[in-house]
């Protein structure tokens, strides 16, 4: 049965916000969480918005679940549990953002490194120690680290067990804010109602289009920017823009 406490969802018009709340293994990702994050992805695939994910008890998620992560096996490998997931989150329509806080750790990391936007609090550490363990950094951190951070700064993570702070995730620009701990979610609010703001079609095809591979470009924006050219709330808003001009 699913423990109705692995999330806290708070809904709003325009964005949800999901605290991953299993304080007493500091967060760690199980099952339970996954499936549970699984079905707050179909609910933002039905009704887009913006997603918020921060931990419960100022952690974000110190990894995968140990207990259950030592007994899987080969097919279990294979089915990306994690991975899947994190790649589900990341092409969400609207913005992700990840509150970090405490230890993002491991598969905690990757699904920070999943999100849009990532901003931390002063106690944040960040890192994969999963080759300590013996496995490697499956769902995501071994390309997308690379991409967010350079391949020089991922091969100490990943391979020398180099753990973050929140200050040097900043310097690398792997995180964009740092703020007091007790400030960090009335700032991922403000970066929430900043990008809640802006046209959320536009938002949607702008992110899209971030994603898209280069071989899509310039079709892709093209094809967008001929939809929205149509959009009513273009209009309504190039119109408002000139009218303040005046």
């Amino acid at each position: 049965m699913s423990d109705p406490r692995a999330l806290l969802i708070e809904r709003g018009s325009d964005r949800v916000h999901v605290t991953l709340n299993r304080p007493t293994v500091k967060n760690a990702i199980n099952q339970t969480m996954v499936d549970e994050l699984h079905a707050v992805c179909a609910e933002l695939e039905a009704d887009p918005r913006i997603l918020i994910l921060s931990g419960a008890g100022s952690v974000f998620a110190s990894g995968a679940d140990i207990a259950q992560l030592r007994d899987r096996r080969r097919n279990d490998a294979l089915a990306g549990i994690n991975s899947r997931l994190f790649t589900r989150i990341a092409a969400l329509p609207m913005p992700v953002i990840a509150a970090v806080d405490g230890w993002a750790l491991g598969g905690g990391a990757e699904l920070a490194y999943a999100a849009d936007f990532r901003i931390a609090g002063t106690t944040a550490r960040i890192g994969n120690p999963e080759t300590g363990l013996g496995i490697v950094a499956a769902a995501g951190a071994t390309w997308r680290l690379v991409e967010l951070v350079g391949e020089a700064l991922a091969m100490e993570i990943l391979l020398a067990g180099r753990v973050l702070t929140a200050d040097e995730a900043l310097s690398a620009r792997l995180v964009t804010e740092v703020h007091p701990s007790d400030q960090l979610l009335p700032a991922a609010h403000a970066l929430a109602d900043r990008i809640a703001k802006q046209d959320p079609l536009a938002i949607r095809f702008t992110k899209a289009l971030v994603r898209a591979p280069r071989t899509a470009h310039p079709h892709a924006d093209e094809t967008a920017q001929a939809v929205l050219f149509e959009s009513p709330e273009k209009h309504r808003r190039m119109t408002e823009f000139l009218e303040k001009k005046r």
